[in-house]
């Protein structure tokens, strides 16, 4: 139910299909993929100059709904609603603001449970392992479908600030301004490690069957408990611990059923994912975080990786983001200080955890606006009266 004055109210999300055979993408696997359609959403209107689009990259479970609301029943906002409107930090009043669902993925773009052309089936495990770089790619095609040269502001957090950190080294002239958040130029092997036990979750699950789940029950119980394992490195030892405590949901059972209230929450969020998630997806996408690594583009070294950017960049991280430590992201400045980049750094304390980026919205909010306001200043007449 739509009742924030500020929401871009009704939205609808479009299609765009493109490496039809055959003119596939050729991927950094070396194995081709096509046709692909992504999934996207816009809100606010392309200036004439077409100078002011801003894209919004989502993180692993997220998808191109990024704001307002898909009918007047919903229930819920897009997954970024208190970032993005009239007003608000990317205010559609100002900017025309595009996300879209990247490739892997299930919320509409061509992933594995996307039908096969050349068998009329799903693709389960026969579609390739796609990487940030392939993700970006299909992203940048859809930006010249849609005929913006340069935009105006790349900004995504997680795995998002991942394809922002790979945008701006893969196309440079194309973006003015990068705003990578609670993210990492490459995972740890301790965020690698839990994305290994989340995928062995799934394909112990005797439903996933190789992957080859569509005509019959799915790994739901399998992707719940990958999900709940994932969901706890979003969270902070001080948030849960003001959450639950060891609160618990009644009287001590003195067996295995759910005691904690902690318990009964991780059992809720496992049971709504399955509802809307895809387990091969998580797989891909999973791996696909794993094998990101930036300096790949630089020899072994983040330095050189970067060197060849243009964008300003505004790099956030959080106090208490254990997954993306905030070491990680003085790492991608101190390489971006070493070339002469034009870039500011804000670690803001958080009791959120990684789920920061998502919660701490006036902080953000606030970092955002201000540095938004570089691209005010390069737009701003000369000549104009002051």
């Amino acid at each position: 139910m739509i009742t924030e004055e500020r929401s871009v109210g009704i939205v609808k999300t479009s299609y765009f299909t493109f490496a039809e055979p055959p003119n596939e993408m050729v991927l950094e696997c070396g194995r081709k993929l096509g046709p692909i359609t992504l999934a996207y959403e816009t809100y606010g209107e392309l200036n004439a100059a077409r100078s002011n689009a801003v894209l919004i990259l989502h993180a692993l479970s997220g998808d191109a709904h990024i704001a307002g609301y898909h009918s007047a029943e919903d229930k819920k906002p897009g997954w970024w609603d208190n970032m993005v409107g009239p007003g608000k930090a990317f205010d559609t009043t100002k900017y025309h603001v595009i996300c879209s669902n990247f490739i892997g993925g299930c919320q509409g773009s061509t992933g594995p449970s996307s039908i096969d052309p050349a068998t009329g089936r799903p693709y389960g495990l026969s579609f390739p392992v796609v990487t940030v770089k392939d993700m970006v790619r299909a992203e940048k095609e859809l930006i010249d479908y849609l005929g913006i040269e340069q935009l105006l502001c790349v900004v995504g957090g997680s795995l998002g600030g991942m394809q922002v950190l790979q945008w701006a080294v893969s196309y440079p002239d194309a973006v003015k301004l990068a705003i990578p958040i609670a993210t990492t130029a490459r995972l740890s092997s301790q965020a690698i490690a839990f994305d290994a036990v989340g995928r062995q979750a799934i394909m112990s699950d005797p439903n996933w069957k190789n992957g080859d789940y569509y005509d019959g029950p799915g790994p739901d119980t399998g992707l719940a408990l990958a999900r709940m394992v994932g969901h706890i490195t979003y969270l902070s030892d001080r948030s849960m611990h003001q959450k639950f405590g060891r609160d618990r949901v009644g009287a001590p059972s003195y067996d295995f059923n759910i005691d904690f209230q902690v318990e009964s929450y991780l059992n809720y969020k496992g049971a709504s994912f399955v509802e809307r998630f895809d387990a091969n997806s998580y797989l891909y996408i999973t791996k696909t975080m794993d094998c990101f690594d930036l300096t790949d583009e630089g020899g072994g070294s983040l330095h050189r990786a970067l060197a060849g950017v243009k964008a300003r960049f505004l790099v956030v991280s959080f106090t208490s983001d254990w997954l993306f430590p905030s070491y990680q992201s003085k790492e991608i400045v101190t390489a971006l200080r070493r070339n002469n980049k034009d870039v500011s750094y804000a670690e803001i304390r958080s009791d959120y955890g990684h789920d920061a980026f998502l919660l701490e919205v006036d902080a953000l909010s606030s970092l955002v606006v201000n540095f938004l306001r570089y691209a005010d200043y390069d737009n701003e007449d000369p000549n104009a009266a002051r």
